[in-house]
């Protein structure tokens, strides 16, 4: 945790005042009223974690239909949920709150992941330096700050923590192989509830782990057909109830995801809308701008990438390749573990470049739920998770090796000194140069307009609906805004109604809906429709309350527009 603060909140304003020279200070910025990343996804990802506590509190009521998006179902489901984080949700309130909770648990997204990968590669067999350079290049890998914005995709340490536990339940490691003495039945079922943790946040990332589980599960099993080792009744147990807690968990969600799919049957990307977002061969050498280290060098080869970059640049660190590429020669590992894992690693890379790539068809087609994403760049966690074992075997290799040629008393020294340079580079190359803007002030005229809810703020569109989203937090009134992945043909249809407000086909849809109040903000309608209504006298059937520099409207639910 002391790490993941240090690499993302304190090292890196004095890291960039040295990079130039002092010609640019970035001062630590204030966590409970800036918000790391942008003013975008953050935003709402802050919703998304208020809305889970605030469920919780009220006994799951309309957990999936939530506060935005009326009146529309299933709003939750437009998203990844990270109904996971919801325990953090119940701790503050406001949008205050939101703000500092979002930018703790961001932080120990951080720290999740580097454990999650130490503890993997302990258990596989690595010494403690190794095994940290394999947390490090998991956690702080330059592709991972593309994502700076999406909470759900950095949220990956319940996969290797989840992986490091059922493989020490089930006595297994690289360096051992399986030991019947080894075994613990608790680990194991720990291991399962963590597995189900991370489908809680959603299929982001956890749509891939699913399946890479399932395949672990059927080798695993085709494994114990072949030797059948004895297992204990404890292991077997922990296994099936484990496995069912996990089957349910992910069962629940996908019922979730796969019923707005069939409320909005346009939410299947097609396979051109997927080809925008794919990656090329090129991406692999190519950080975001958030990369300390290569955030700048690397502009015009961003640029070349073309549209939607973020999802494009797939750096997993260049100190990681090497390390990686030596470690195929040089390694604790087996020869054929060494070829397993560079195996998945080119499969993985070849899966991420979606339509780039000759393979990943083959997951739009035929496995479920992947022709519902439109991004297959994130898949680049697997080929990173295979290069930083291959990481880890080499820097064991070379620890052992120092420890042998060493004098006795030295051993351990020399351990250090060959390997510990190496985490430092891994480290290094890990840097962020993350913004941390002001977070959007929450407008004195929501609050008189969430008395009289549902609602709606006008202008409506996905990038003013994301800072709506956080505003709602100081209370959640229903509300019509709402922002996803995915605009609802419905809430399309409001939209553009409400563009022609206080039309009579606006007043009358307002009163189809039952919409009490409608929120104008000042700083936001220059350029659009909405502009001449800050000076229009009162209509029949509405109210104008003139609150600080915004409107709000009262709609007279009783009254028809004449």
């Amino acid at each position: 945790m002391l790490l993941a603060v240090a690499m993302i909140w304190l090292i890196p304003p004095y890291a960039v005042r040295v990079m130039t020279a002092g010609a640019k200070t970035v001062p630590i910025a204030d966590p409970a009223h800036t918000i790391v990343g942008d003013v975008g996804d953050p935003t709402a990802q802050a919703w998304l974690v208020g809305w889970g506590g605030h469920a919780l509190t009220h006994g799951l009521r309309g957990l999936w239909d939530t506060n935005a998006f009326y009146p529309d179902t299933y709003g939750l489901a437009l998203n990844d949920s990270l109904l996971g984080y919801a325990p953090a949700g119940l701790i503050g309130n406001g949008v205050v709150g939101a703000v500092l909770r979002y930018n703790i648990l961001f932080v120990l997204a951080f720290a999740l992941a580097f454990l999650g990968g130490y503890a993997l590669l302990r258990q596989l067999g690595a010494n403690k330096v190794a095994a940290a350079v394999a947390g490090a290049a998991l956690a702080y890998a330059p592709w991972r700050y593309g994502h700076d914005g999406h909470l759900n995709i950095l949220s990956t340490g319940g996969i290797t923590l989840a992986l490091a536990m059922l493989a020490r339940g089930h006595g297994l490691s690289f360096t051992r192989g399986y030991l019947a003495e080894r075994v613990r039945p608790g680990w194991a079922f720990a291991g399962w509830l963590v597995a189900a943790w991370q489908v809680s946040l959603g299929f982001g990332v956890g749509l891939g782990f699913v399946y890479v589980l399932a395949a672990l599960c059927l080798i695993t099993l085709t494994a114990w057909l072949i030797h059948r080792p004895r297992l204990s009744l404890r292991l077997i147990v922990g296994d099936l109830i484990g496995g069912l807690v996990f089957t349910a968990v992910t069962g629940y969600f996908a019922y979730a995801y796969k019923h707005v799919r069939e409320l909005n049957p346009h939410v299947t990307r097609d396979w051109d809308y997927v080809a925008h977002f794919s990656p090329t061969l090129r991406g692999l050498l190519v950080a975001p701008q958030s990369s300390l280290p290569w955030g700048t060098l690397h502009n015009d080869a961003r640029i070349a990438l073309g549209d939607v970059p973020t999802e494009k640049v797939l750096l997993c660190g260049y100190a990681l390749y090497l390390l990686a590429f030596a470690g195929l020669f040089l390694s604790r590992w087996s020869p054929v573990q060494r070829l397993l894992l560079l195996f998945g690693a080119v499969v993985g890379v070849l899966f991420a470049l979606g339509t780039n790539g000759p393979i990943y068809r083959l997951l739009y087609l035929y496995v479920p739920g992947f022709d519902g994403s439109r991004t297959p760049g994130r898949l680049i966690l697997w080929p990173t998770l295979c290069l930083a074992i291959l990481a880890a075997g080499l820097v064991t290799h070379l620890y052992e090796a120092a420890r042998r040629d060493a004098k006795p008393e030295w051993s351990v020294r020399a351990g250090r000194l060959l390997t510990v340079p190496l985490l430092v580079l891994v480290l290094a190359e890990g840097l962020p140069d993350l913004d941390h803007p002001q977070t959007p002030a929450e407008p004195a005229a929501m609050a008189l307009a969430s008395a009289h809810a549902p609602i709606m703020v006008l202008p409506s569109n996905d990038g003013i609906d994301l800072h709506v989203l956080l505003w709602s937090t100081d209370g959640f009134p229903a509300m019509v805004n709402g922002a996803a992945s995915y605009t609802t043909p419905n809430r399309q249809a409001i939209r553009d109604v409400m563009a022609t407000f206080p039309s009579e086909p606006a007043l009358d849809r307002l009163h189809q809906l039952g919409i009490r109040s409608v929120v104008l903000l000042r700083n936001r309608v220059q350029g659009t429709p909405y502009e001449p209504l800050l000076n229009i006298p009162d209509v029949p059937g509405i109210t104008r309350h003139d609150v600080g520099p915004d409107v709000v409207y009262t709609i007279d639910t009783n009254t028809k527009n004449p």
